[in-house]
């Protein structure tokens, strides 16, 4: 964790000054901007590992500046949100966010939530992978197929492609390598957040759908992803891995 660069992207001066002190204490490299323009002067020199990203902000806030970074990178994003802000909590991950944490928030929780992201970076994947062999290059299932080293996921009928976020591929690969097994609520969560479900938590379903929508999978008779009511969800095409 010790060479783990952080950029801290708040409006509230004694927040970058409290997040930028104890995450330099627990081993992060910190880095801190005050508001969009600033966050985009660190992003030309500097590539951290992981973005902690305020939503209520001057200027730009918290949404358009996710959708900048993602355009360009898909480094993990941590969401910061007022308390009673659900409808914020849903469209960060809509738009790409990895996570969010309300506020006020536990200096202590927040650090679990990064160590958990950061855990999801690709030689995690890797080793966590349940083949003896290392990850396979390319993962095919119905019309898909999946690029694990880029990310990115190409429709074999129209030709198209895009990058997957790392919250969307480590969901995707958490089915991939588990086909016909039905997978609940904190199974989901633990894959891809490192923690249970919290009760009543809206980010695994807006997380699904979104991932459905990417597989054109939403409708009413799902080829890929099904849920199995009061159980979990189950990925049911055939699935082939080529190394």
């Amino acid at each position: 964790m010790s060479t783990k660069t952080i950029l801290v992207v708040d409006d509230d001066v004694e927040i970058r000054e409290l997040l930028q002190a104890y995450l330099t204490k627990s081993g992060f490299t910190v880095l801190t901007a005050e508001d969009g323009m600033a966050m985009k002067q660190c992003l030309e020199i500097s590539k951290p590992e992981l973005i902690l990203l305020d939503v209520m902000m001057p200027g730009d806030d918290g949404f358009t500046l996710c959708q900048f970074v993602r355009k360009t990178s898909e480094v993990p994003i941590i969401m910061l949100t007022a308390v009673s802000d659900e409808l914020d909590q849903i469209l960060g991950l809509e738009i790409g966010a990895d996570d969010y944490i309300a506020k006020p928030f536990s200096p202590r929780q927040l650090l679990a939530r990064i160590k958990a992201l950061l855990r999801r970076t690709r030689p995690v994947v890797q080793e966590e992978y349940p083949q003896p062999a290392a990850l396979p290059r390319t993962i095919r299932f119905g019309h898909w197929r999946l690029e694990t080293l880029s990310h990115r996921l190409y429709n074999l009928q129209t030709e198209q492609d895009f990058e997957l976020t790392s919250g969307d591929f480590s969901l995707l690969m958490l089915f991939l390598s588990r086909p016909n097994e039905v997978l609940d609520r904190d199974t989901i969560s633990n894959a891809t957040r490192g923690r249970e479900s919290l009760p009543s938590e809206r980010g695994i379903d807006v997380q699904l759908s979104r991932l459905r929508q990417r597989l054109g999978d939403s409708g009413k008779q799902p080829k890929f992803i099904k849920t199995m009511r009061g159980n979990g969800y189950i990925f049911t095409a055939p699935v082939t891995y080529e190394h």
